[in-house]
């Protein structure tokens, strides 16, 4: 199943990050709770968090959703399973810097809903709040350069996760261009390594 987006998420009424969490803490007939931590939990054109509740996540971070859900995670969502375990972690969440889902990037909205990137900050503070070292996984490759406002939204996180005391690390082999591998296609037992994301940020600036 692909997603297409249907239209502007600013044509939205949308459900906050703290409408979606504590929705996301009310037992659901769909999946188990006590795994799963998904908000909004319901398929719906944005996605804030999909991932494992623990008390050490790895948290990764892609550029925006796409179709997958608990108990239905797609290969994307099962390769960054298998990392956060094999380096330590007792558990996953998957982050976007933009929670518009669309399978394809080409698809995201053109202009940022400044409201969706306001509530999606929000989430990323209760994500990084889980544990005291938070480890951040950049992970999203080449598509940042899909949209010119994705390295905005990364500026706003680096400056929370900095309020946290946040960690950032990649995975694999880092692009010609500089970017993180994305998850897909690294080795099981892929070791997390240190990331200088202000840096990369800086040199984007110069690539866009």
């Amino acid at each position: 199943m692909a997603h297409i987006p249907k239209g502007n998420t600013a044509q939205l009424e949308l459900v906050t990050f703290e409408q979606a969490r504590a929705a996301a803490d009310r037992p659901n007939p769909d999946y188990d709770i006590e795994k799963w931590l998904y908000a909004p939990p319901f398929y719906s054109e944005y996605r804030y968090i999909l991932g494992t509740r623990g008390k050490n996540p790895l948290i990764c971070i892609g550029i925006n959703p796409s179709t997958a859900q608990p108990d239905n995670l797609d290969n994307t969502l099962k390769s960054v399973e298998r990392i956060a375990l094999g380096n330590g972690f007792d558990s996953f969440i998957m982050f976007n810097v933009y929670a518009q889902r669309a399978t394809n990037p080409d698809a995201m909205e053109r202009t940022c809903n400044m409201a969706l990137h306001r509530e999606n900050l929000e989430a990323f503070r209760y994500v990084l709040s889980i544990s005291d070292h938070p480890a951040v996984w950049a992970a999203w490759g080449a598509i940042i350069e899909k949209r010119a406002y994705l390295s905005a939204c990364v500026r706003d996180m680096l400056a929370v996760g900095a309020e946290y005391g946040a960690a950032w690390y990649c995975a694999g082999a880092i692009t010609k261009k500089g970017h993180p591998h994305h998850p897909l296609y690294l080795r099981k037992d892929e070791k997390i390594k240190p990331f200088d994301v202000s840096t990369y940020l800086d040199r984007l600036q110069e690539i866009l």
